[in-house]
């Protein structure tokens, strides 16, 4: 009877250090471990390999990474070409964790520029720009967290309810911001073709030098197409992404005489404490940067 009672109370005294223990998972950049921390909440713990202000393109992973994901049960990556390196990060690290594709289920859209040489190969993998296709990554995401951790399905049925519902109320900010952009001025320059599903779903026109990866350098021939663009079209601002070398814009707009606008948050986030700290905050920042660069007529 004694051993039975302290059973019962060593199993009532862990029985609150087990309902805490939390999801370990692995995110491959900022903006897919956000997403997976909308969704998760306090349920999960996320740990991101390429975090705020830095560029995923052609990552190259520390021994610290591996480690991160080898104990880890879910690897959450964007797919679509983007962060293949996971994958060999994955293996080598010898890690059996469900490698969980956010993208899955969205048609991607073809890369517009050609011959840059990446490894994307005509894909282009930006597809969170579109409010849409985040309503996409965010479901995906509660399937996968769903079937790692059944008992949380209610909360994370909850929280993914809530993120929709910001979500479309986001879509109708950018589209009443785009509404008041005159139709002829609704075309910019940004430093590499990162906007395509954004342009797409919006109505923007967005060109840029470096196509869809920041691998690559633009060549002559990329900068001139641009300028006589820019002169044709008097598209009116060229914007610099926070992952870029600024100069190739600035050499941009001397020469072709566009302002520049605003910086745009295009592969990465900002801090927590900066004005793109989440995915919503991202886009959000990025469409009052253009409507103020292009609604204004002077």
């Amino acid at each position: 009877m004694m051993r039975f009672v302290i059973a019962c109370v060593l199993a009532l005294g862990l029985a609150p250090a087990m309902a805490q223990e939390k999801l370990s998972v692995v995110a491959s950049f900022s903006i897919v471990g956000d997403l997976v921390q909308q969704i998760g909440g306090n349920r999960v713990n996320v740990t991101t390999i390429v975090g705020p202000d830095a560029d995923a393109h052609g990552y190259q992973p520390k021994p610290s990474d591996a480690k991160a994901v080898a104990a880890a049960r879910i690897l959450f990556v964007n797919g679509l070409g983007f962060d293949n390196w996971m994958q060999r990060l994955q293996k080598s690290s010898g890690s059996k964790a469900q490698l969980v594709v956010v993208s899955t289920g969205i048609v991607p859209l073809k890369e517009q520029g050609k011959g840059h040489g990446h490894d994307h190969g005509s894909v282009d993998p930006h597809a969170w720009h579109d409010v849409a296709n985040l309503k996409r990554y965010a479901t995906n995401i509660r399937d996968a967290l769903v079937a790692a951790d059944p008992a949380g399905k209610a909360d994370y049925d909850a929280r993914l309810a809530v993120y929709e519902t910001a979500l479309t109320a986001l879509d109708t900010e950018i589209k009443t911001a785009v509404a008041a952009i005159p139709a002829d001025r609704r075309k910019i320059v940004t430093a590499h073709d990162a906007f395509g599903y954004f342009g797409r779903a919006y109505g923007i026109a967005f060109l840029a030098p470096q196509g869809v990866s920041t691998e690559t350098q633009p060549s002559a021939q990329d900068i001139a197409r641009i300028i006589r663009f820019i002169r044709e079209t008097k598209a009116p601002a060229v914007f610099i992404e926070t992952i870029s070398d600024p100069r190739q814009m600035e050499r941009i707009a001397q020469e072709s005489g566009a302002k520049i606008g605003g910086k745009l948050y295009s592969d990465a986030l900002s801090p927590p404490n900066g004005p793109a700290g989440t995915t919503i905050d991202m886009i959000r920042t990025n469409i009052r940067e253009l409507n103020k660069a292009l609604a204004a007529q002077s």
